[in-house]
């Protein structure tokens, strides 16, 4: 079986069980259970307001819900413990079938819930609620509620703090859910804070009338102070730097660009020659090489100038 099928299948088995010890121990006012899974078996705790009514004489009544737990969901060595309620008031459960007996029994609605609630608050409880839905009064059906102090309905301590309790009223019109939320007393809940009367606060400096905020702040060491030759107390602290560095910076700067042009101007002057494929820089072998040239050029021109001359006589 999958994990979210057996989850499925637990929470049912819960809501069966908790439903079979509502109607097995409603009269010795039942208060809600804890189911625990050991290795000997099964362990549950029921809550009473009444546990000899649940035990029964000679332990009757315990061994008839032993075997019927056995029998009836199938559940492995079920071994319970009944624990009884110290203030029936608090237990949202059994405050909420006390309210549907009353109606059952006749009572007006807005009397039950006003004296439910009050007898909550009178034991000590922080807050309380009280819906009734149904049939109330006539055929329509409607919704009331009955408010004291501080309730919690959503979030985290909604369902760790706060106490639920549902329970139903069969009426001739029909059937009136009845569900009551409370608080106990001393829940501690994520918004709550103290107050300490007797703790020792530390003085706190406080400016004088003729004093401001500037005044004050004029004594923090914004800016580097100045050094002059005529101070005689300088802190070693401080360094004064010889030069402005703007300048400096304004320096390099030029130096920079003046040898950027420099480079430029000494590329252009020697370009590289070209011979074939690969590129030559300029050297003095090229000089030498370009007066050759122009020493056979001038001979080869008197030859011709002397060929002319003789061709000219014939």
């Amino acid at each position: 079986m999958a994990d979210e099928h057996q989850f499925i299948e637990n929470g049912l088995q819960r809501a069966q069980i908790d439903e079979f010890f509502g109607d097995e121990l409603g009269r010795a006012g039942y208060g809600g259970m804890d189911i625990a899974k050991t290795p000997m078996g099964t362990q549950i705790v029921l809550k009473a307001e009444k546990p000899g009514m649940v035990i029964g004489k000679g332990g009757k009544n315990i061994r008839k819900i032993t075997t019927e737990l056995t029998e009836r969901f199938g559940m492995e060595d079920p071994q319970i413990d009944v624990q009884e309620v110290d203030e029936p008031d608090l237990n949202a459960r059994i405050v909420a079938d006390r309210l549907a007996n009353a109606l059952e029994r006749g009572w007006y609605f807005r009397k039950a819930g006003h004296t439910t609630i009050d007898r909550i608050m009178d034991a000590g409880a922080l807050g309380a609620e009280i819906v009734l839905s149904g049939k109330v009064t006539g055929a329509r059906s409607r919704v009331e509620k009955f408010n004291r102090g501080y309730i919690k309905h959503n979030g985290e301590p909604a369902q760790s703090v706060v106490d639920e309790g549902q329970g139903v009223a069969v009426m001739k019109l029909g059937t009136i859910g009845v569900t009551v939320k409370i608080i106990p007393p001393g829940a501690t809940l994520p918004d709550d804070f103290e107050i300490h009367d007797d703790m020792e606060i530390e003085g706190v400096e406080q400016a004088d009338d003729g004093e401001s905020v500037e005044s004050l702040l004029e004594g923090e060491p914004d800016e580097v102070p100045d050094v002059s030759e005529d101070s005689e107390e300088v802190d070693e602290e401080v360094e004064v730097p010889d030069e402005d560095p703007a300048a400096v910076i304004d320096e390099e700067i030029v130096e920079e660009v003046i040898d950027d042009e420099a480079a430029a101007s000494e590329a252009s002057d020697e370009e590289p020659v070209a011979t074939g494929d690969a590129v030559e820089e300029p050297t003095d072998d090229t000089e030498d090489l370009d007066e050759d040239v122009a020493e056979e050029a001038a001979d080869l021109v008197a030859e011709m100038e002397d060929d002319e001359d003789e061709e000219a006589d014939n």
